[in-house]
């Protein structure tokens, strides 16, 4: 598939995207479970549907089950029990060379002594394809990747994105129905890491397939995903858009690892509609919530953002809702914001602010200020 032939495919597959899954067309993980030995469930009854064409992340600390999840999906692992299941068709039996899915590995394992175009072609010539067909096909891919020019030279000769680029191509040949990710970036420094991140964006809007991708890094997934599904011990706690996972996480694990919520724990002491009042750890905290079962006297979890919480000159005198003192702990300049690391009676805080606002907290460690949030956003967790 060429550039302008997969720019045209992904326009169309968009344009006739549904406006909700179908039972028969893309991916659907049924009651998937995976057990190593009687008592670890490393998948533990997930259910999960992919549309084509769609961006998914599996997100995750290490031993959530995200990379099992992909490798069953891939047929590196086989199910304890459940159904994976393609455009209606079950994949359960079928090796990874016979399904209609090609992985890309951390580890980018490309033939050293091979040029860039035979290790692009390998796949298509373990699969009897003519050798002009599968040199054309593999100059496609390298110009979809940008390494049309490259193609006579070693791996050796090439950075590590360039690899990673040409790994990209070798699966992208095979004209997969889903392409699996499995921590693709986790060899490459920062900077690269950060231009590979926009290139498989691109790249997966370019071809308009399925990508499932894995990873632990919260700020690569929500750099990439259309959706996020954030596992924790073999079971899927919320599957969102990046802007619902970040501002609205649904319960405790979905905050606490999303890393920059402010975890509150504490009883109910009033409601009146969705309007609510927690007493929690030294202070008094005010939301709005719809959720069912959150009545006076039971216990509950709430978040605040770091980016909505406002920071202000401490008052002796300023005693209320939504308010607490907090001693500076570190001061951690970013660019264009600060992170301010702060404690309240032993809890640790977390604050952002904006960039310029550097000057004023540098060098201010020990000292007390006075942070403060809008109900409005306080998410109500559950537990």
């Amino acid at each position: 598939m060429g550039r302008e032939q997969a720019l045209t495919h992904h326009e169309g597959a968009a344009a006739a995207a549904p406006s909700k899954p179908s039972a028969s067309s893309g991916l659907a993980l049924r009651s998937l479970t995976k057990r190593f030995g009687e008592d670890v469930a490393a998948v533990d009854d997930i259910d999960l549907h992919i549309e084509h064409g769609e961006y998914v992340v599996l997100l995750g600390p290490s031993g959530c089950g995200k990379t099992t999840t992909l490798r069953m999906i891939g047929g590196h692992e086989e199910p304890t029990s459940g159904d994976i299941v393609l455009d209606g068709q079950t994949l359960l039996g079928l090796p990874p060379d016979k399904r209609p899915t090609t992985t890309v590995f951390q580890h980018f394992a490309l033939f050293p002594h091979r040029t860039v175009r035979e290790n692009v072609e390998f796949g298509l010539k373990m699969h009897g394809l003519a050798k002009d067909a599968r040199r054309e096909k593999a100059q496609e891919a390298l110009e979809m990747v940008g390494l049309r020019e490259m193609a006579d030279r070693k791996p050796s000769a090439l950075s590590g994105g360039q690899q990673q680029r040409v790994a990209l191509a070798r699966v992208l040949v095979m004209e997969p129905k889903a392409l699996l990710l499995d921590e693709p970036l986790g060899d490459l420094d920062r900077l690269l890491r950060l231009r590979m991140r926009v290139e498989l964006r691109s790249l997966q809007r370019q071809t308009g397939l399925m990508f499932i991708h894995v990873t632990h890094d919260q700020e690569e997934a929500l750099s990439v995903a259309d959706r996020i599904v954030v596992m924790h011990e073999g079971r899927i706690e919320q599957v969102a858009d990046p802007y619902t996972i970040s501002t609205r996480p649904e319960n405790v694990q979905v905050a606490a690892f999303m890393g920059d919520n402010n975890i509150f724990h504490g009883t109910i002491t009033s409601r009146e509609g969705e309007r609510l009042s927690l007493e929690a750890e030294d202070v008094e905290i005010c939301a709005i919530a719809a959720q069912d079962g959150l009545e006076v006297g039971a216990a509950a979890a709430v978040s605040v953002r770091a980016a909505a919480v406002h920071v202000d000159v401490h008052d002796e005198s300023a005693k209320g809702p939504n308010q607490i003192a907090c001693a500076i702990e570190v001061v951690e300049y970013l660019g264009d914001l600060v992170k301010l690391h702060l404690s309240a009676g032993g809890k640790r805080l977390l604050a952002k602010v904006a960039g310029e606002r550097y000057p004023e907290f540098r060098g201010r460690e020990g000292s007390t200020v006075l942070l403060s949030w809008k109900e409005e956003d306080v998410q109500a967790l559950q537990s």
